[in-house]
């Protein structure tokens, strides 16, 4: 492993250890309650290496989870507005599709 920095979250506050276990619990997003558990279990001493396989991630995954942690804090945890795939239908198209499965007969 020569030229690997060995890296791990510190410096959390025990607040901040309760808030995290607590998003870890209860968020109803999984990625961010995986991103929360990431950032516990580093601060536990847990390696990158082991990281990656815990979470099934790569390697820059969990590098820009750190470094959204270390710049943003909580709110680095969460996904900014207009992320994802975008739906396939417009509104209007899905309130024809709406409207079609009302009117077939069903089979």
């Amino acid at each position: 492993m020569l030229g690997t920095k060995v890296r791990f979250i510190q410096n959390l506050s025990p607040e901040t250890q309760r808030l995290l276990e607590r998003i870890y619990q209860e968020s109803k997003r999984t990625q961010v309650r995986a991103r929360a558990h990431c950032i516990l279990l580093s601060f536990s001493g847990f390696r990158r290496e082991q990281l990656i396989d815990i979470f099934g991630v790569s390697r820059r995954t969990i590098h820009y989870w750190f470094q959204k942690w270390e710049t943003q804090k909580l709110v680095g945890l969460y996904d900014r507005a207009g992320r994802g795939r975008k739906p396939k239908l417009s509104s209007s198209q899905k309130e024809q599709v709406k409207e079609w499965v009302k009117s077939e007969p069903k089979t």
